[in-house]
């Protein structure tokens, strides 16, 4: 099976994503007991979408998130490294845009897109902040990113409870419902590994994105950031 380490190797990680890629939505409603949803529904409302503004949603997978998104009137387009994500939204027949992108060098213009987002895949990028200067890039001035991730719960006994506990049980209930369960051990072990709220809103703000806030869901396990470009 294959699995990527915490070095984060590109091709590692699209490898991995692949292999989950049949089973990835289904995975998610299980191992959040079906909070996936929730926290989709709380990143659209944060990203305040209007009609025509363009959007990309970078790690987008499937295009699940992709696709609620179009909801608002907004033109929307599906961004992920792996192709057999983009392969799955398709053959289930999610239709948006969908344009297999590298984070790390966005086969996009300056200046092309009035927001970005990414929905849990942050954390598999590479470098954060060079992708998150990126993400900058591709977005006009005065444009928004928000950010739905993982993070660190922030009351110390619940935190303990969640690294102990909760994590490592995560690959075993992906296992009857994943198409590689094996991968859910590098995506548990990211978690376990990610910056807390402050800490990612610093480096949100070390690549060049301003008023930088967040907010913290579910006592801190999932946060949103957002920002804008100057």
């Amino acid at each position: 099976m294959v699995r990527a380490g915490l070095d984060k190797k590109p091709r590692e990680v699209a490898e991995m994503f692949d292999g989950v890629a049949r089973g990835y939505d289904r995975a998610n409603s299980v191992m959040t007991v079906g909070f996936d949803r929730r926290w989709r529904i709380k990143t659209a409302r944060a990203l305040d979408l209007k009609p025509g503004e363009r959007v990309l949603d970078l790690a987008a997978g499937t295009a699940i998130s992709t696709v609620e998104y179009t909801d608002s009137g907004a033109w929307c387009v599906a961004a992920d490294f792996s192709l057999g994500m983009l392969e799955r939204g398709k053959e289930i027949g999610r239709d948006v845009p969908m344009v297999a992108a590298d984070a790390m060098r966005l086969p996009f213009a300056d200046n092309s897109f009035d927001v970005v987002t990414v929905t849990f895949g942050l954390r598999n990028f590479v470098d954060t902040e060079g992708a998150l200067r990126e993400m900058a890039r591709v977005v006009r001035t005065g444009g928004r990113m928000v950010i739905c991730e993982v993070s660190q719960p922030q009351f110390r006994p619940f935190r303990f409870l969640y690294r102990r506990l909760g994590l490592p049980v995560l690959p075993l209930l992906a296992r009857p419902v994943s198409s590689n369960p094996e991968a859910y051990r590098y995506l548990a072990e990211s978690m376990g590994t990610w910056p807390g709220q402050r800490e990612l809103a610093e480096i949100i703000s070390q690549a060049g994105w301003t008023d930088v806030a967040w907010r913290p869901l579910n006592l801190g396990v999932v946060a949103l950031h957002r920002a804008v470009k100057p």
